[in-house]
């Protein structure tokens, strides 16, 4: 059961020795401009697997393949970069996505006994 009012609510007395409230009316009014606001891009970071002289290179493509979406191909190539250069980038990915894909990495790696490391660091 809802109650509605019949009358305006009527102000509160003014408690002694304060002032009255100011009083405004349309022709007092302010209107503030709307401002854009800039947004920018989340920051990305791009996944790292490095070189380490343990782990198959078979094993390094698979993991590319799996969690990268890379054809073999593709996954080769990187494969072949992380080998010759000591690291390679397999993805570039908002913050979280990049945190799950080393840790997916990072898991199966353990899983299988290698000691393939993967990080995901800023893109600048």
């Amino acid at each position: 059961m809802k109650f509605m009012a019949t009358q305006n609510p009527s102000k509160p007395p003014a408690l002694p020795g304060s002032k009255p409230a100011p009083r405004f009316d349309d022709g007092d009014a302010v209107v503030l401009e709307r401002r854009t606001q800039k947004v920018q891009p989340p920051q990305m970071y791009q996944v790292v697997m490095l070189n380490d002289d343990f782990t198959p290179m078979e094993f390094v493509i698979v993991v590319i393949q799996e969690f990268f979406g890379k054809d073999r191909e593709t996954a080769t190539q990187i494969m072949l970069k992380i080998h010759l250069d000591g690291k390679g980038v397999c993805g570039v990915y908002s913050r979280d996505v990049a945190a799950t894909k080393v840790e997916q990495v990072m898991e199966a790696a353990q899983k299988s006994g290698h000691p393939l490391q993967c990080v995901s660091e800023p893109v600048e």
